[in-house]
């Protein structure tokens, strides 16, 4: 139910589960679609694993004679594409706000096809490199908007599964990059890793194409001051008329709660704007520096799990094991793991909530990075010996088999869990004045720790350098245990709730407590309130 207050003339909800207009299916099919922005993402990052344990590749990188790229090569090669990212993804959130999420996915996609065109024509490492960093850029753009798109679109009930769609979307493009690398592997010509890289674009046109028929997000609207596009806009994501009291009470929610939050924050330039993030006090929950830290270290700590180690890596590093005979199909088995297995992540974070789901999520991790580990130093990977055709072979299969039976496990435990936590909790912690810088940030964190990783493990790992073989997984492991700690202290829950309620309850509890946490009025109701007494 909503009411329209005789005096102020404002419609705003009675029922406090009613300040959302009921949906439609197409609600729904437009925010699954724009999660398809997932599968190039998921593609891009995916396919350079396969690509560099190719023959042909490895030599026309490295030279006629090589067996293996050179560490530093393949660390350029991987961590190159997520510096693009992260500029990417910090230019986005301007983007966003001055010319609309929507043209910012779109733009987004055009500059990755423009990458993809360069990584396809090179035939050696600079146009590669070249390539993979313009396409970042466009990647960049894609990811950090793309979940703030949907966050803003998608039914509170069901916001959590919609942007967990997204992760999907990314495992999807996985293992659809492991299959077709999988499929050009024993090409003996350039057809072995263009025909891969080539069929980036293909998503990319779809989503950006796809785009330019859905409707711009209502809130971007409100921040323009543009509130009859921002009813029209909402009247089409719901499925409702636009001047129906259902869209009447959610426009007034959203315009209310806008207006609460300018009316605490100061006029600034745009270098004003960015300090905006982090403004107020790091032990004050409620106070946007703490909302910016949170979305910055979500991200860090999603990337410190490790999982990128095994996508992007997994095909190096048991090659240089000995101990698995096709490291290319086990790389494929892993990805069609993560893929099965996030689509339990849509039950999971709107039955259990995004706290518990982090929280069990990190202690299973972390549980499975410990036994890996053990076994390998033990027994697994690290022990091998040289059998005919002067191939290593492992000493325990039975070993190695476990070994990679608790890696597919702590696939299942990311996939369900921290894969597409993060990304929800992203797009609903941040007030609408920062949310598209909010969100930047926050995605930017990912791809800088995706850098670092990339970056460093082929040293890690590297026979000619630190050669840690599982012991890595020790490393994996102690980081996963920190994820616990943070969970259990900073990671609020926000499941049921419309994005203006996360505001509310970050303004009055504490995340250990936010679970507990129920609204008690909204903003529209606030604001009638106010315009009374002063009229009074």
């Amino acid at each position: 139910m909503s009411k329209q207050d005789a005096e102020t003339g404002v419609v705003a909800a009675e029922n406090l589960d009613r300040v959302e207009a009921p949906v439609t299916w197409r609600t729904y099919a437009m925010c699954v679609f724009a999660s398809f922005g997932g599968i190039f993402f998921g593609y891009d990052s995916g396919y350079i694993g396969g690509v560099q344990g190719m023959d042909y590749f490895i030599k026309m990188i490295s030279g006629p004679d090589a067996k293996e790229l050179l560490s530093w090569q393949a660390s350029l090669i991987v961590s190159i594409l997520s510096a693009g990212t992260f500029c990417g993804s910090l230019i986005a959130g301007d983007l966003a706000d001055y010319f609309g999420r929507r043209f910012t996915i779109v733009l987004g996609s055009a500059v990755f096809i423009v990458g993809v065109a360069l990584q396809t024509a090179s035939a050696g490492l600079v146009l590669l490199v070249i390539g993979r960093a313009v396409a970042g850029v466009g990647v960049g753009f894609v990811s950090a908007v793309i979940v703030l798109y949907m966050s803003e679109i998608a039914p509170k009930k069901v916001r959590g599964a919609i942007v967990s769609g997204y992760q999907f979307c990314i495992t999807i493009g996985l293992l659809l990059a492991s299959c077709v690398s999988y499929g050009t592997e024993n090409f003996e010509n350039s057809g072995s890793y263009r025909i891969p890289i080539a069929l980036q674009m293909l998503w990319a046109l779809i989503l950006g194409i796809g785009l330019m028929f859905l409707p711009e997000s209502p809130r971007y609207f409100i921040k323009k001051g543009k509130v009859e596009e921002a009813r029209k806009a909402l009247g089409r994501v719901r499925g409702q008329d636009p001047n129906s009291h259902y869209v009447e009470a959610e426009l007034n929610e959203i315009r209310a709660n806008h207006e609460y939050e300018k009316r605490l924050t100061p006029e600034t330039g745009y270098i004003g704007s960015w300090l905006l993030c982090f403004s107020g006090s790091v032990g004050l929950a409620s106070s946007n520096v703490r909302k910016t830290l949170l979305g910055i270290t979500l991200q860090m700590m999603q990337q410190w799990t490790g999982v990128n180690f095994v996508f992007y890596y997994s095909t190096i590093f048991l090659k240089g094991t000995g101990a698995v005979s096709d490291p290319f199909l086990m790389s494929l088995i892993f990805t069609l793991v993560n893929v099965l297995s996030t689509p339990f992540s849509f039950w999971f974070v709107e039955r259990f909530g995004r706290r518990s789901m982090l929280l069990w999520g990190a202690i299973g991790m972390t549980v499975c990075e410990f036994i890996v580990a053990i076994i390998g130093v033990t027994v697994g990977f690290n022990h091998t010996h040289i059998g005919e055709g002067n191939v290593a072979v492992a000493n325990n299969i039975s070993a190695v088999n476990a070994q990679i039976a608790f890696i597919a496990i702590y696939i299942v435990f990311f996939a369900t869990t921290w894969g597409p936590g993060a990304w929800v909790l992203i797009g609903e912690i941040f007030p609408l004045s920062i949310r598209s810088r909010g969100v930047a940030l926050s995605t930017a964190s990912n791809w800088f720790w995706n850098f670092v990783i990339g970056f460093i493990t082929p040293y890690l790992v590297g026979i000619d350098y630190a050669n840690m073989q599982s012991s890595v997984f020790f490393l994996w492991g102690t980081l996963c245990a920190t994820c616990i700690v943070y969970a259990y202290f900073l990671v609020p829950e926000t499941k049921g709730l419309t994005l203006e309620q996360v505001d509310q309850m970050l303004d009055e509890v504490s995340p250990r407590k936010s679970a507990a946490w129920k609204p008690t009025t909204t903003y529209a109701s606030m604001e009638q309130k106010e315009e009374k007494q002063t009229t009074a």
